[in-house]
């Protein structure tokens, strides 16, 4: 390693140690002491914040409010950004902002915008259920705003909406279960590898890369993935009031643009954010209502420079990419993972 780069390690650590020191300091300043207003609110910006923050969009009356919440990305738990600041869609934190639209009276009414091809249906079950109760414990009303794409669990958190909003080019539907998986047996006998698994009973290494799947095998997963998709049927039965029969007929798996989603009763009208913002604000008798949205905890002084301590002594050889976490997230070929997914991979 050349001096230059000891050189920047070092002043890296010098930074970090230092970061460190006022961390600690003016926390222990915080517990003991009555801190000034300006003072508090300068400490928590230099040592991070671990509560929602708001961010105002429009201004009006702070009495009834509506919150534009966003679901962005891949719809998986355990995602990360990097330090470069690449945004990923957060789990937690999108689950913390329902609790907080959940209790909090000031807020009216709630825009989501969807923008996602789906993700696992355990999340996504999670933030229907809560999104559910919501309406249900509140009657706060919930209108979707579809994005480019809200596929698969997309249209499964956007079922139970009063209203669903897409643009003719938006992609919809993909009503269904995947559970993606690949098997290497046949290669694994070319090559002269053999599999030595030892397991305690016969289905235990069920979906494994590296022995032929069996028909029982492929009968208790199909089972599995049948029994998610009638959940599935069921959400969209319920929440957007359809038969039963005409659910099944149009979830086949198959993609819709947004002027079909309207056509098979999978959409309410077309129209862009701005449209479904006009639409709440006219439908509840809103249209003087504050606009505003959530962001997430700042991160602090000595996160920051932590995060960049570590990336130094790591190779771009052995950083994970991110198709490895994304593979991780929605199960490796020994561990398959049922998504409400389109594309599955």
């Amino acid at each position: 390693m050349n001096a230059k780069r000891w050189s920047a390690i070092g002043v890296a650590l010098g930074i970090f140690i230092f970061s460190l020191f006022f961390s600690h300091y003016f926390s222990y300043i915080v517990e003991k002491q009555e801190a000034t207003e300006s003072l508090s609110d300068n400490l928590l910006g230099f040592l991070g914040t671990t509560v929602l923050e708001e961010s105002l969009v429009e201004a009006g009356d702070a009495s009834k409010r509506i919150v534009l919440l966003s679901v962005d990305g891949t719809i998986l738990d355990g995602q990360t950004s990097g330090f470069t600041g690449d945004s990923v869609y957060d789990h937690d934190l999108f689950l913390q902002q329902l609790e907080q639209v959940l209790v909090d009276d000031t807020i009216k009414a709630i825009v989501l915008s969807v923008n996602t091809p789906g993700g696992g249906t355990y999340e996504s079950a999670q933030i229907k259920d809560k999104l559910v109760e919501i309406q249900e414990t509140t009657e706060k009303p919930i209108y979707v705003s579809m994005g480019s794409m809200a596929a698969s669990g997309g249209y499964y958190i956007s079922a139970s909406a009063e209203k669903i909003f897409a643009s003719e080019e938006t992609l919809t539907g993909s009503i269904g279960v995947i559970m993606s998986g690949t098997n290497f047996s046949d290669l694994l006998e070319k090559i002269g590898v053999d599999d030595t698994t030892i397991k305690s009973g016969e289905f235990k290494d069920i979906g494994s890369s590296t022995r032929t799947m069996t028909e029982e095998d492929a009968e208790i997963l199909q089972t599995m993935v049948n029994t998610s998709f009638d959940r599935f049927v069921d959400v969209i039965v319920e929440g957007r009031g359809m038969d039963e029969e005409v659910v099944r007929a149009i979830a086949d798996g198959r993609i819709y643009d947004g002027a079909q989603a309207v056509s098979n009763g999978l959409v309410d009208e077309i129209g862009y954010q701005e449209d479904v913002l006009e639409a709440i604000k006219k439908d509840y008798d809103l249209e003087d209502a504050e606009l505003f949205t959530y962001q997430g905890p700042s991160m602090s002084f000595s996160s920051l420079f932590s995060s960049k301590v570590s990336s130094l002594f790591q190779s771009g050889e052995s950083m994970n990419s991110d198709i490895d976490k994304l593979m991780t997230a929605i199960g490796t070929p020994d561990s398959p993972k049922m998504m409400y997914y389109y594309g599955g991979e």
